[in-house]
């Protein structure tokens, strides 16, 4: 079992490290006749990749999709697509001085405890770089529930400490941070730019909202539509944790207060944030996750080598200070693989 595959119906496998020749997916279960091309799947991953801003890491890769199968004359056949993206710009001797040493907050230390070897360069397989075969995958799966009017948007609405305070998701692709308030996202910036300037990262919280969904869609008891998704997004390495709907406030409530009344025309209020028995209600989903600071810093930090001994490390390299910016289409596209696995699950129990 390697972890490297998620999905029953709409199934997906990546491979690829951060330093290698390059990562890519294999997508089965792909609905036939569809139409996708390159640039569909070209506009999720520049969303993406590296180099966008001065607050994301300077490493230029221009992560360009090749579609090696499942593609015919501009529709997809029904057979697996085979995707794949060449990495172009690693400088792995950046790495060469903490060969033998594990970073703090880095899979350096548990990798090597598991295979009893690993891929220095990049953190290999634990890279986010991984990340840009799950979009590529995601914007397949967003093509095919665009037919069924179903929309994911996610946004930053926290970092460095500063909360959004208005939402507004016509905004969220005019700012660096893809926040839901162009005010608060300058703000955010000035003191990302600030701390970087210091060696430091930071976190935030990304929201997340599904809508056009039908009523129906999840799989109880094991297989809830909020448990896979949160599989699917706390499977990022940068995620630290997850709430849906009212979330973590709602230990402060009272039943009366948490409970979504309905009436002749529905649902009043969406605490659930749109599932209920893990089941979707036809109310938008909406879940929210913490996004922890970037592990690899350029201040010293306390560790060990691989022999024990005590060691000052840091990092050198390319790096992101702040992941929400990035991290908003990856969370889109792992959402849209959890929601087409579902509605084709549910295509098959009625069928």
């Amino acid at each position: 079992m390697s972890g490297s595959s998620f999905g029953q119906i709409f199934k997906i496998t990546t491979f690829g490290e951060s330093h290698g020749m390059g990562v890519g997916v294999i997508i089965d279960g792909v609905t036939p006749g569809v139409e996708i091309n390159e640039s569909v799947i070209q506009y999720q991953l520049d969303r993406r990749k590296p180099g966008q801003s001065d607050i994301t890491t300077p490493r230029k890769e221009a992560d360009k999709i090749h579609i090696l199968s499942g593609i015919f004359e501009g529709k997809t056949t029904g057979t697996p697509m085979g995707l794949v993206l060449y990495n172009e710009d690693q400088i792995s001797s950046d790495y060469n001085t903490i060969k033998d040493l594990f970073r703090p907050g880095h899979a350096d230390y548990t990798y090597l405890q598991k295979y009893g070897i690993r891929d220095h360069r990049g953190s290999g397989r634990a890279s986010g770089r991984e990340t840009s075969a799950r979009v590529a995958a995601g914007a397949v799966a967003q093509v095919i529930l665009k037919t069924k009017g179903i929309k994911i948007t996610a946004y930053t609405t926290r970092a460095a400490g500063i909360g959004c305070r208005e939402r507004d998701l016509t905004v969220i692709e005019q700012n660096k941070m893809r926040a839901c308030d162009s005010r608060a996202a300058a703000e955010m910036e000035k003191r990302i730019l600030n701390l970087a300037e210091r060696g430091d990262s930071v976190g935030g919280i990304v929201e997340c909202v599904v809508s056009g969904l039908p009523r129906g869609l999840g799989e109880p008891v094991f297989d809830k539509i909020d448990a896979e998704i949160a599989k699917a997004v706390v499977s990022l390495g940068a995620v630290k944790a997850i709430e849906f709907g009212a979330g973590l406030a709602c230990v402060d409530m009272k039943g009366s207060e948490h409970n979504d009344e309905m009436d002749s025309s529905g649902f009043k209020t969406n605490n659930a944030g749109g599932i209920i028995g893990g089941i979707t209600t036809g109310e938008d989903i909406i879940f929210r996750i913490a996004v922890k600071p970037t592990s690899s810093i350029s201040r010293e930090q306390l560790s060990v080598d691989i022999s024990g001994n005590e060691q000052t490390v840091k990092t050198e390299g390319r790096h992101d200070p702040c992941i929400c910016p990035r991290i908003v289409p990856v969370v889109e596209a792992m959402t849209a693989l959890v929601v087409i696995d579902m509605y084709k699950r549910q295509a098959a129990l009625l069928a």
